[in-house]
């Protein structure tokens, strides 16, 4: 889903070496020591949905790139460098983000991006971002074209922008692991699939379809909904008269949870299944009827299970931040790690001080980035994708989401 948010991230260089450039503007520092000389400022950002229905996760999203800029100003990871970080809305409306985008780009200390949390957003403010040579790099987008063009699905991986990364797995590596789950592990032969006629959702649900019907299941019928709508009883009708002994969601967890409910009550006693947009604790409360068995997949491993994320962890609840670091957060603050990395690489790389070109030497140096992170190995392949392919399946249980199965993908 992944989704989805944006970052601006600040930093300031503070070396009396310093000079102004054209990505990044300077102060005049006051007094010695650290503060000598002038100081450069450059904004990195974060987009995300900060408020609607989606907010919790792009709360989420900002927070933890909001802690990683706390943490390499703390330590000082770029020797006269401070990070800062805004903020920017985009409500998981596409038109937001591209206006989003335009912004950013047309401030000059900007030089990269952390999101946004929606594939549909992403792909209105990818080609503003390239342009500009500004990278972005989104701890949620799965839909495979963002890095591998519009015919991935026939074998022609060509990566439409240079300036696009990812932390998170794709959708072609979730889908897959869904449908395997579902098949081989929960034993379910015969699935009811549904989408929100989104780009996220509606792409899933054709992977996870794909799948499930080459490992011998049987798809008995699909239906879409749409999005922030709350009657849900045709489609809920349509299930339960299908036999199916399984339901696969392609969506958000606003819809999806109200459409395991509304099956449910039709007395079809099913697990409806989704990717990690369902994953969240709003599907959950969303339904009246108890939902346990549904299931969901997600990027990654348990973050509290990881002893790389202890330190996240404990330094998030520190910071005192108002919302949890939700599905996200982890993988948030490691793309908002990869470019504080990117531009220390830059930096040292130019004598200590921002390049004229910084937005393009940023991003070819985000392409070279490796570094253990919260979520464990992060560097990215020749699209920009992300090499970790680590997925869990998470399980209701007493009204809470379990981890059930935690894998490495391969094929």
């Amino acid at each position: 889903m992944r989704h989805r948010s944006l970052l601006i991230l600040t930093s300031v260089l503070t070396t009396g070496a310093l000079t102004l450039t054209a990505c990044g503007s300077r102060d005049e520092g006051k007094g010695g020591g650290d503060n000598a000389g002038g100081t450069t400022t450059v904004v990195i950002g974060v987009d995300a949905p900060l408020t609607g229905s989606l907010s919790a996760l792009g709360q989420g999203i900002k927070n933890s790139v909001d802690l990683a800029v706390q943490t390499a100003n703390k330590n000082k990871e770029v020797p006269g460098v401070t990070f800062k970080i805004e903020g920017l809305d985009d409500q998981a409306v596409p038109a937001s983000g591209q206006a989003n985008a335009t912004k950013l780009v047309g401030n000059k200390d900007v030089v990269g991006v952390v999101g946004p949390l929606n594939s549909g957003v992403s792909q209105q403010m990818q080609g503003v971002f390239a342009a500009a040579n500004l990278a972005q790099v989104s701890p949620a987008n799965t839909n495979p074209s963002l890095s591998q063009g519009d015919n991935w699905g026939k074998g022609d991986f060509k990566r439409p922008f240079k300036t696009y990364f990812r932390t998170a797995a794709t959708d072609v590596v979730q889908g897959k692991f869904a449908a395997q789950y579902l098949f081989k592990d929960a034993g379910k032969k015969k699935v009811f699939v549904v989408d929100d006629k989104q780009t996220y959702g509606a792409g899933l649900a054709t992977i996870f379809s794909d799948e499930f019907k080459r490992l011998g299941g049987q798809i008995v019928g699909t239906d879409h909904v749409t999005v922030k709508e709350t009657d849900f009883s045709s489609t809920a009708d349509k299930v339960k008269a299908s036999g199916a002994d399984s339901v696969y969601f392609g969506g958000q967890y606003p819809e999806g949870g109200l459409l395991s409910d509304q099956i449910k009550k039709t007395g079809a006693k099913i697990p409806t299944m989704g990717g990690d947009g369902i994953y969240d604790p709003a599907f959950i409360s969303a339904s009246g009827e108890a939902n346990d068995g549904d299931l969901a997949t997600s990027i990654g491993y348990p973050v509290e299970k990881l002893p790389t994320a202890k330190k996240f962890i404990e330094d998030y609840n520190a910071a005192g931040f108002k919302d949890p670091y939700a599905a996200y957060g982890g993988y948030s603050y490691d793309a908002g790690w990869a470019i504080i990395q990117a531009v220390k690489a830059v930096v040292a790389a130019n004598g200590g001080k921002l390049p004229s070109d910084a937005r393009a030497k940023v991003t070819e140096a985000l392409g070279k980035v490796s570094f253990d992170g919260v979520t464990g190995k992060v560097s990215f392949d020749e699209y920009g994708d992300t090499t970790n392919k680590q997925l869990t399946v998470y399980k209701v249980q007493g009204g809470k989401w379990v981890d059930v199965k935690s894998d490495t993908f391969n094929q």
